[in-house]
């Protein structure tokens, strides 16, 4: 054994993604539960993906190239402030009768974070060398994107047609983030 022993949660990146998951999954259960009220339920979020910030501390080495490290970093903090944006936009809008343009203003919000993630996979794609990884990224990208458009539309129709309650728009992004993550996911099991 090294002299360098850090516990088994430490070691690995993809630890600290599953546990992130694992604790959005929970949050998300006590949430649709009742257990937790919309205001605790954003603060819990907001702490669970600081389970992120390993990634965003991480530096280029033999498994992760330089831009990789970069995006990982403007994509965390991007996360970071969309959830908390939206956490705050939500709990102002619950908690308070703000007038239009306070309403306007706090939807901006979690909207410029949401710019700042474009913006961190547009630098992530100018700025790799390797085209193996940026052809991945690019895939990826292209199923989440059709993830959203799939279940956008099938969606639509079934609310158009009654069969299913309405749902805000702002979900498109969590399940935009959802299909990038299982499409590189699938592409590291298949091995392409």
């Amino acid at each position: 054994m090294s002299g360098t022993s850090r516990p088994w949660l430490l070691t690995s990146p993809g630890r600290w993604v599953a546990l992130y998951f694992f604790s959005v999954v929970i949050i998300a259960a006590l949430k649709l539960t009742g257990a937790i009220e919309s205001p605790v339920g954003f603060i819990l979020l907001a702490a669970a993906t600081c389970l992120l910030l390993p990634l965003a501390r991480r530096r280029s080495d033999g498994c992760i190239s330089r831009a990789m490290a970069d995006y990982n970093r403007r994509i965390v903090f991007s996360s970071l402030g969309y959830v908390l944006g939206l956490g705050i936009a939500v709990t102002l809008w619950n908690s308070y009768q703000l007038s239009d343009a306070l309403v306007f203003a706090i939807s901006l919000l979690p909207t410029v974070p949401t710019f700042g993630i474009i913006w961190a996979m547009a630098r992530y794609l100018a700025e790799e060398q390797d085209e193996y990884l940026r052809h991945r990224m690019i895939m990826a990208a292209l199923v989440a994107l059709g993830v959203v458009l799939a279940i956008g539309i099938f969606y639509g129709f079934l609310e158009m047609f009654e069969l299913v309650p309405h749902i805000w728009a702002w979900w498109v992004l969590p399940v935009w983030a959802i299909g990038l993550g299982l499409a590189q996911l699938w592409q590291k099991v298949r091995g392409s």
